[in-house]
């Protein structure tokens, strides 16, 4: 596999300035939930911090920090989040069958995309998913641990890979 472009932004540096600045601020009023002056100041002037240093630290030179919005990723995670109810319905039924009938599997997957983002990505939806786990992910290869066979075999089949790797357009 070729190495990634990490220098190609998709969107501006300054809409990822931006984009993280809203953020910033928007975790701190929901984290916060009161609305004073003197709070509202310093949730402003944490924010700016936060962003200085981000800024500082050359956060935004790569793309590989940059968040990257867009229809696909929404689909992606509307489509993740079925799956995550239904395996965390299937993995209730395992666990309350009187028989516990689990079949644990580790296998190592490799991850269709050579972008660091959409590998983690795919690791931490993995992960997301109950009855699997990403144990480690080294060179675009992870390893897996499902809870029973059909868990393994429904990540071996790539559905989630695939969806994934689609999001660049590859």
């Amino acid at each position: 596999m070729s190495k990634p472009d990490l220098h190609t932004p998709q969107i501006s540096r300054l809409a990822s300035i931006l984009i993280l600045f809203v953020l910033l601020a928007a975790t701190w009023l929901v984290w916060s939930g009161l609305f004073k002056a003197l709070l509202l100041f310093l949730g402003l002037v944490s924010s700016v911090l936060c962003l200085w240093l981000a800024i500082r630290m050359r956060f935004f030179d790569d793309y590989l920090f940059s968040l990257p919005v867009g229809r696909g990723y929404l689909r992606y995670l509307v489509w993740l989040t079925r799956e995550v109810i239904k395996s965390s319905l299937d993995v209730t039924k395992v666990v309350l069958s009187p028989s516990l009938p689990i079949s644990p599997r580790i296998a190592r997957i490799r991850a269709g995309s050579d972008h660091p983002y959409d590998q983690v990505l795919f690791a931490n939806s993995i992960t997301l998913t109950p009855g699997t786990l990403s144990m480690d992910l080294d060179e675009g290869v992870i390893t897996v641990h499902a809870l029973t066979e059909q868990g393994m075999r429904d990540l071996l089949a790539g559905e989630m890979d695939r969806r994934i790797t689609a999001l660049r357009g590859k």
